[in-house]
């Protein structure tokens, strides 16, 4: 009986270590300012021009930090003036909410640019470090499309998400003149091929120039999936395996 319990309880220690082991690489997030809240160079506007940027992030494009609240109202200073979204205190009953899903600041991205204006669309990006290769990690975020305010017409909009060399995309929404999509959460798996790689959000719509579409992003996070264990921990519960096995070799040759 006490052989028995002996086994009972070095079985379930074993348990609990595999189910550690399953799951203690996924507690953190991997991206650096995912909520976009720590910014150097002012409070809201073109980032990356004229020193103002949301500190991990880089990018050469026509992407705007957005306040809480702002979207619809003051709108954030650019190179030409203001960019502001139609929403209900522009006039429109689209439902766009005073904030995102995460709350706080949250970024625009502009899709379509006219030529000759000496700005390009371009991706927001954040290098990534600390990845294992071949292991699946989640990439999670908040997204929305929306229209800039003084333009009309019916757009489409969607996020490319890269990392490293593996791309994925969003769904397509399509907007009526004036539209506002509802922000959704999306989730996309990859696996990493380098201990550091290029995260990248490019914002891809339709039509060109005329009727600029925006997409929305916030909330952005990157976990594992799944683990690749250390070896001192894989040997501990190999260790615990070889125990439970001395146990049952044991008991049966004394049968």
């Amino acid at each position: 009986m006490k052989k028995l319990l002996i086994k009972i309880l070095t079985t379930g220690l074993c348990g609990v270590i595999a189910s550690a082991l399953t799951q203690k690489a996924g507690a953190a997030n991997l991206v650096q300012n995912g909520s976009f809240e720590t910014v150097t160079g002012g409070t809201g506007g073109q980032l990356d021009y004229n020193g103002f940027a949301a500190t991990d992030w880089a990018t050469t494009g026509y992407n705007f930090l957005m306040q809480s609240g702002s979207a619809d109202t003051t709108g954030e200073p650019g190179i030409d003036g203001f960019v502001a979204f139609w929403g209900p205190n522009d006039g429109s009953a689209n439902g766009l909410p005073a904030t995102s899903p995460d709350g706080g600041n949250y970024v625009a991205l502009d899709s379509y640019l006219a030529p000759g204006g000496g700005i390009a669309v371009a991706a927001l990006t954040q290098t990534i470090n600390g990845l294992t290769p071949g292991q699946t990690y989640a990439l999670s975020f908040y997204w929305a499309g929306a229209q800039e305010y003084n333009y009309g017409g019916a757009t489409t909009d969607q996020l490319l998400v890269s990392l490293g060399s593996q791309t994925d995309d969003t769904a397509i929404v399509a907007l009526a003149s004036h539209g506002f999509s509802g922000w959704a959460q999306t989730t996309l798996d990859y696996t990493a091929s380098s201990t550091s790689e290029v995260l990248s959000f490019l914002a891809t719509g339709t039509p060109p120039v005329s009727d600029p579409p925006f997409v929305f992003l916030d909330g952005v996070s990157l976990t594992t999936t799944s683990s690749v264990p250390d070896t001192a921990s894989t040997a501990m519960l190999f260790g615990c395996a070889a125990t439970v096995l001395g146990f049952a070799a044991r008991r049966y040759h004394r049968q």
